[in-house]
């Protein structure tokens, strides 16, 4: 939908809404991800080499825009659990592909709404 109209796409009508909102300046729109880990075989036989490999994988991150916010190794069911932002779902998947190419962890990730998105989400519902 643009300027309220509905944009036909072949025969695929395609209809988006907008939200815009004013950022402060040097600020950029990020989404939040909470990234659930455990290592594989490989990962767990090179252990040692997890601080490494974590350096790498913030690099990977940080050349895609993205940042990782927080980091936990954790017992349970998941061996690490982590917060990161990145521009766009597409970013995120791909460096979850990456981390996945690597072998050494296997990775559950989670799209995160921040409480103000929470609350115009739950307004919005009739």
């Amino acid at each position: 939908m643009i300027d309220g109209q509905t944009v036909e796409t072949g025969s695929i009508a395609v209809v988006c809404e907008c939200v815009f909102t004013r950022l402060p300046a040097g600020s950029s729109i990020v989404a939040t991800y909470i990234m659930l880990a455990n290592w594989t075989d490989q990962g767990a036989r090179q252990i040692k080499e997890s601080p490494k490999r974590f350096e790498t994988a913030k690099k990977e991150l940080a050349e895609m825009g993205g940042e990782f916010k927080s980091f936990y190794m954790t017992m349970g069911e998941y061996d690490v659990a982590a917060v990161y932002e990145a521009p766009d779902d597409a970013v995120a998947a791909r460096f979850t592909l990456l981390l996945g190419r690597a072998g050494a962890v296997r990775t559950k990730t989670l799209k995160a709404f921040p409480e103000a998105a929470y609350r115009e989400i739950i307004n919005s519902l009739n």
